[in-house]
């Protein structure tokens, strides 16, 4: 029932890209909008989830759809017993049998243009209306337009603390939660979601021992092999994916406060040792746990301390570099951040009773951090005279802030384009009562493509 309903809102996206093909297809298209002048587009950029399924199809029958009238007002609420007899009719006043000798012959590749272009949340229903639909996400033609979509804002991967193992995705298009299952997810270990890359998480054990990388909008999972190198203290974990083409493979690198480095190829499913870290690197790195790596291209970059900076390490030439930038005074709960091919630095500023969230840019000739802006002023008289702890969830582009105290738990999203703050609405379980307190989690871009 609700499977066919999304091709409701698709004819009207197929018509639009049928004006802008050749002078064919536009006289196909001027005949169809002849025989059913009140179709139109749908706006994708506004419309909501819901909107994308208002079409019924019956279940092993022939392929003919039954589509409402979308220029139609929405009908003025009836009382009950009007209703009732509506449904006891068994009629639809608003429906109309579209032609299968006109849609049978669409063409498949104006079909795989627009479903590529719905909004993300949709897919979620997406597998449940064929076989032929489900099995499109796979198809190399398919995975081709989705490469050719530009990438809007990234979703948030989360962890809460009361369901450690449970995750919960925010999309900050829509400003929802979503509460993806992933059935192959081991149950008896807390893992933790640590970098992404290509639409893909990737997860680490708590005891710092198994590597995991998931798709979760697909459910697509696998489990990484045993590392070379025994490790068992914190470390630090970077990933990147393949620019050669849209499925190419990724590369995951961790390293270890003592320089121990291994980095995973997924195309050779093997993890590797490229060196030992170089003499001008000081050791041990003092790494800063609470600040996710960054990816710019091909380099990967993690902060550290004493001395202050940051730590690069090339995937592509295996080159290690040091840089000794001092972080801004009264600074604490510091994280790097990336935008369009700059570094930033999202962190709190403390001074006497004050506290507020400020974000800086890295100069690239001085080395200094610049501040560029600042939450406002009104939201950081909440934060006065209270112990604030902060974690940044996103470092690309789009991040998420989760703010709490003993008095309270706020969740903040910032996006470094626009110099946007907006307040995150509470994240709740299925079924629970009450707000959940994010604990940890990523940035990803979501890609239905995507294979772990």
């Amino acid at each position: 029932m609700e499977g066919l309903a999304m091709l409701k809102q698709l004819i009207g996206q197929l018509q639009h890209l049928l004006d802008s093909q050749s002078h064919h297809s536009s006289s196909h298209h001027t005949i169809l909008l002849q025989q059913n002048p009140r179709w139109t587009a749908f706006d994708i950029e506004n419309g909501s989830v819901d909107d994308c399924f208002g079409v019924e199809m019956a279940a092993g029958k022939s392929h003919s759809f039954r589509m409402s009238e979308p220029l139609k007002p929405p009908p003025a609420k009836k009382p009950r017993r009007d209703r009732s007899k509506g449904k006891s009719s068994g009629r639809s006043c608003t429906s109309e049998v579209m032609e299968q000798e006109i849609w049978k012959d669409f063409p498949e590749d104006l079909f795989e243009a627009v479903i590529a272009r719905l909004p993300i949340a949709t897919f979620f229903r997406f597998r449940s209306v064929c076989r032929r639909w489900s099995s499109l996400l796979a198809s190399q033609s398919f995975s081709q337009h989705c490469a050719e979509i530009p990438q809007e804002n990234p979703w948030f991967y989360t962890i809460t603390h009361e369901n450690v193992n449970s995750g919960a995705m925010y999309d900050p298009s829509l400003k929802k939660w979503h509460h993806p299952s992933i059935s192959a997810m081991p149950t008896k270990l807390i893992v933790l979601p640590v970098a992404s890359a290509g639409g893909l998480v990737c997860f680490l054990d708590i005891g710092h021992r198994n590597f995991y990388v998931c798709n979760p909008l697909t459910q697509s999972f696998k489990e990484l092999p045993a590392r070379s190198v025994r490790v068992w203290s914190r470390v630090a974990v970077g990933m990147i994916a393949n620019e050669k083409s849209a499925g190419s493979g990724y590369k995951i690198l961790w390293v270890g406060c003592d320089g121990e480095h291994e980095v995973y190829d997924s195309v050779k499913n093997s993890w590797s040792r490229p060196g030992n870290m170089p003499g001008n690197v000081k050791l041990p790195l003092a790494l800063n746990f609470r600040s996710q790596a960054v990816s710019i291209n091909s380099t990967l970059y993690f902060m550290r301390s004493d001395p202050e900076g940051v730590v690069s390490y090339d995937m592509a030439t295996g080159v290690w570099k040091q840089y000794i930038i001092p972080v801004p005074l009264h600074l604490t709960d510091h994280t790097l951040a990336e935008y369009d091919g700059q570094i930033m630095l999202a962190g709190l500023l403390t001074k006497n009773a004050a506290t507020c969230v400020c974000i800086w840019e890295l100069q690239k000739m001085t080395l200094l951090w610049k501040e560029v802006d600042r939450m406002p002023n009104v939201w950081c008289l909440d934060f006065y005279g209270k112990h604030v702890r902060m974690t940044c969830l996103g470092n690309k582009g789009l991040l998420m802030l989760s703010l709490r105290s003993k008095q309270m738990n706020r969740l903040v999203t910032y996006n470094i384009a626009k110099k946007e703050w907006l307040k995150v609405p509470g994240c709740v379980v299925p079924h629970g009562r009450k707000r959940q307190w994010i604990a940890c989690g990523t940035a990803f871009h979501p890609c239905l493509t995507a294979v772990a």
